[in-house]
């Protein structure tokens, strides 16, 4: 077992979370393209299918905390290899669904389940073993934003295949950029062999249950953990319901896949952004700016009819606040607790954002079919926002102070 990661495993562990990280979310990002295709060809109702992305939200979030105690554990590289499996599995089970029953295993359970194994929780700490605390939040920032550049390229790959071939056809191609997942998670899983820092402190072991009774005793970890639920809830509503939004209001369906390659370009400008401001100024006040600004962003867009100007622009705002919370998040976590039960904590965390999304994918289908509009939804989404936003700012985000738990500077 080495002590310290060489260059050349640094650079590939990186490399690995990094298109882990693009091919895993641009696809999962890209998902509500299908929406209309594929309720129109089953003739299912909009909460059907918005139900299957609710279903592997909630399924990625009730996994999350367990799969980072696993890994925390035993390791990351069976983990990532077997989450990298699902998602194919979850992909093809999607080709042949023939009713909302088979489209929840494939798009609910199955790439619900392969997300906790091999998106962002797994990636983000994978990185954050293999460079300094000094560079944590940088180079956060870096792997997500090379992340998020799935998105762009994947998106309008889907509505070109959709358009002109069928859905089958665009869920063809995204088995083989699974498939491409196997051999990034083999890479990254090479983190296995990399012992974790010793803390400073008093050198008494730390247990699993020692690191969870701390972090439910910390008030900025809860206030954190309890506001990421709004950044679940408006993300996964725009993903799911946007494409269907532009197509009610009259606008041109690449235009909902143009809308989520460009969140995915500024998404590549934010993280960078924000993982280098979190190495500079207190990440909670930056976390909890994101949800204000996305708020305001939303009721902007929504109180006037869209138009492709606008669209983009929403786009644009929106796309540089969107996976720019992945380094704030994973560094006050190790700003608090250390390095140690990462993985687990980070995934309590993303319990929470889950439950939003399963609310934002389901609750936004719900809401449409009830009232026959979106408004409801956006405007419940921007209340919770901002709230959230307003009480992320005024926690706190000291160092945990129990001798138990010593964390590592970040």
């Amino acid at each position: 077992m080495t002590t310290q990661p060489s260059r050349a495993q640094t650079l590939s562990i990186l490399a690995g979370a990094s298109i882990l990280m693009s091919l895993g979310m641009g696809m999962r990002q890209s998902l509500g393209l299908f929406m209309v295709p594929i309720t129109r060809d089953l003739s299912l109702t909009v909460s059907d299918f918005t139900f299957a992305l609710a279903l592997q939200n909630i399924v990625w979030g009730i996994t999350q905390p367990f799969i980072g105690a696993i890994s925390d554990k035993t390791g990351i590289r069976p983990l990532m290899l077997g989450g990298a499996s699902c998602f194919v599995v979850g992909i093809l089970v999607t080709i042949f669904a023939t009713g909302p029953l088979t489209l929840a295993l494939g798009l609910g359970v199955f790439i619900g389940l392969a997300l906790s194994c091999t998106a962002s929780n797994l990636s983000m700490s994978s990185s954050a073993r293999v460079v300094s605390a000094s560079s944590r939040s940088m180079v956060l920032g870096i792997v997500s934003a090379i992340g998020s550049f799935g998105t762009f390229l994947i998106a309008p790959l889907a509505q070109t295949l959709i358009a002109d071939h069928g859905w089958h056809t665009a869920l063809i191609a995204f088995s083989i950029l699974a498939a491409l997942m196997l051999p990034a998670a083999f890479f990254t899983g090479r983190v296995d062999r990399i012992p974790l820092p010793k803390a400073p402190g008093n050198g008494e072991p730390v247990t699993l249950g020692s690191a969870l009774r701390a972090a439910s005793r910390h008030r900025g970890y809860v206030t954190m953990t309890i506001a990421f639920f709004v950044c679940g809830l408006q993300l996964v509503f725009l993903t799911t319901h946007l494409p269907t939004y532009l197509a009610l209001c009259g606008q041109d369906p690449m235009l909902g896949a143009q809308a989520l390659a460009t969140i995915g370009m500024f998404n590549v400008i934010g993280c960078y952004v924000l993982g280098w401001a979190g190495g500079h100024y207190p990440k909670h006040i930056l976390l909890g700016l994101v949800y204000v600004i996305r708020s305001v962003a939303i009721t902007a867009y929504f109180v006037f009819p869209p138009s492709p100007a606008t669209t983009l622009l929403f786009a644009a705002v929106m796309g540089f606040l969107w996976l720019g919370v992945a380094p704030l998040i994973n560094g006050l976590v190790a700003q608090m607790f250390g390095l140690r039960f990462m993985a687990t904590l980070t995934g309590v965390a993303f319990f929470s954002h889950q439950v939003g999304s399963f609310l934002g994918a389901w609750g936004g289908g719900l809401i449409y079919d009830i009232f026959g509009s979106y408004d409801h939804a956006w405007q419940l989404g921007v209340l919770i926002g901002l709230i959230a936003g307003t009480a992320q700012m005024l926690t706190d985000d000291r160092a945990n102070k129990d001798k138990i738990l010593t964390p590592v500077a970040a």
